[in-house]
């Protein structure tokens, strides 16, 4: 498997990761009963639970991209050693960027998600 193929993979765990974070500050948060019934009047997740959520849909929202650009780069045959990095850049920036959302630190988290978004460009880049 190459390099980007395993920081996908690693991506998918560590988006799997993330839902069960925010399962479980969501549970501690309202509850089982709240969580497991139509959830139509659901509080508003704030604190822990409510960065944690937010910090999983932004990993899903990125990993179609993420996962697309790498995918296409395998199919096409221009998985490089530009594309290897740009996947590494992804997956340490989104780790970090989980931590740092998880922690609070509003603009450092933004730092850590443009450093995401680098690494999706240098796999662009060599696919254009």
């Amino acid at each position: 498997m190459t390099p980007d193929l395993n920081y996908l993979l690693m991506s998918v765990v560590l988006t799997f990761v993330q839902v069960l974070i925010a399962a479980v500050a969501a549970n501690q948060a309202v509850g089982l009963t709240a969580l497991a019934g139509n959830r139509d009047d659901l509080p508003v997740l704030t604190g822990l639970a409510g960065r944690a959520r937010r910090a999983h849909l932004n990993m899903i929202e990125n990993m179609v991209l993420f996962a697309a650009l790498v995918l296409i780069a395998a199919v096409a045959g221009k998985a490089n050693a530009t594309t290897a990095m740009g996947a590494l850049v992804f997956f340490w920036a989104r780790l970090a960027y989980a931590v740092i959302y998880l922690l609070g630190v509003p603009w450092l988290r933004t730092a850590a998600w443009f450093v995401s978004v680098i690494g999706m460009v240098m796999i662009a880049c060599q696919l254009l």
